[in-house]
């Protein structure tokens, strides 16, 4: 089924087709046609199975048909565990809504950055897209009025869960009007989420998109043995003699994102490190260096990792595994993605390879693994 046929006006239909979507995903089909009804939806899907614009693109239709909201009384509210995921949000927002018969404005509030500039930005808009603690910033700064509220968006529900931010989302629930749109997107259907449906949600829509997961083939992974000693200069040995142009390189800590950067920069290799501990604008700088391709190289850890969405990013490199299974799916799964096949590299001391046999049960795959005993890394 097309988008044309899921409600959407013809100004929308062409935004869509101006960003190349070729098809509704699954729970796009789902979704829309439910969120322009007016009901309530609880939606169990990963990230990369096309749940933004399972939301984004009827929130906009319904914005359509109402009236323009008043200053500082915002209409619709999508909050995220992020700061990367509600610029992320805020852009699919403001790219299918760039060229509406009536404009719908979207901003997108997080900390970690300076609080007036943001307040300033949220004149006369419509729809919020925010992290939980920065909003309740604004809400005391009487920044932004929640009354007037229509549609509630919690995206990745579950990892606002795991990062605490509990009191701060019901905080929030408290100052909602009752009478609204409740939409809920997370990535498992844990007893914090069912009880978060059964005090939010009224008769909700339940929507659950499990398929993600087998999208593997279309991932090539491979696994590289070395030594500890060995392991960084195999890694740049393999940026360079695959001439990889953009790859997504995971490790555990910020301490070691930060050193692997500095080895590759100084071994000709443009790389930048996205983490916790560095500042919002340098984050963001990075992030749109790599997206247009000014940067080989970005290094990243798992929490950070949520917010980096690349449609067609060909490398994704595990220079330390992570704790899970389903992290290590999570993490190669930034490559293969819009049907588009991807490579996943793995580099493997000896300290790793019980854990790493334990993440091929669990995903239900074998990985190769070749021996670099052999291999000559003088110069690299």
């Amino acid at each position: 089924m097309p988008f044309s046929e899921l409600g959407l006006s013809k100004p929308l239909v062409k935004a869509v087709v101006a960003q190349k979507y070729p098809k509704p995903y699954p729970i796009q089909l789902e979704a829309i046609p439910a969120i322009l009804q007016g009901k309530d939806i609880l939606g169990i899907a990963k990230t990369g199975s096309g749940k933004t614009a399972s939301f984004v693109l009827p929130i906009l239709e319904l914005f359509q048909r109402k009236s323009a909201a008043r200053n500082r009384y915002i209409k619709a509210l999508v909050l995220v565990p992020t700061r990367e995921l509600a610029g992320q949000v805020a852009e699919v927002f403001q790219t299918f809504g760039a060229n509406l018969p009536r404009p719908v404005k979207t901003v997108a509030v997080f900390g970690g950055v300076s609080i007036n500039p943001q307040m300033m930005a949220l004149r006369n808009a419509e729809i919020v897209v925010a992290t939980p603690g920065r909003l309740l910033d604004l809400m005391a700064s009487n920044a932004l009025q929640l009354s007037d509220v229509d549609i509630l968006v919690l995206d990745e529900a579950d990892k606002m869960l795991e990062l605490g931010f509990e009191e701060e989302m019901e905080l929030i629930f408290d100052r909602l009007p009752r009478d609204r749109q409740t939409i809920l997107f997370s990535a498992t259907l844990g007893d914090a989420i069912q009880d978060i449906n059964t005090a939010l949600l009224h008769n909700p829509v339940k929507i659950e998109i499990v398929e993600e997961e087998q999208n593997l083939d279309l991932i090539k992974q491979i696994a590289y043995r070395v030594d500890p000693e060995r392991k960084g200069p195999l890694l740049r040995y393999l940026i360079k003699t695959n001439e990889m142009k953009q790859v997504l390189i995971f490790v555990s800590s910020t301490r070691t994102a930060d050193n692997l950067v500095v080895k590759l920069n100084k071994n000709g290799i443009q790389a930048a490190a996205i983490h916790s501990g560095r500042t919002q604008g340098a984050r963001t700088d990075a992030l749109t260096k790599f997206k247009a391709g000014r940067l080989v190289a970005l290094v990243a850890t798992d929490l950070i990792s949520r917010g980096i969405d690349i449609q067609l990013l060909p490398y994704v490199i595990n220079f330390e595994l992570p704790r899970s299974p389903r992290d290590y799916v999570h993490r190669i799964g930034r490559t293969g993605r819009a049907e588009a096949e991807g490579e996943a590299i793995s580099l493997i001391c000896p300290e790793d390879e019980h854990h790493f046999k334990i993440i091929q049960k669990k995903m239900g795959k074998r990985v190769d693994m070749i021996e670099t005993e052999d291999l000559d890394l003088m110069g690299y």
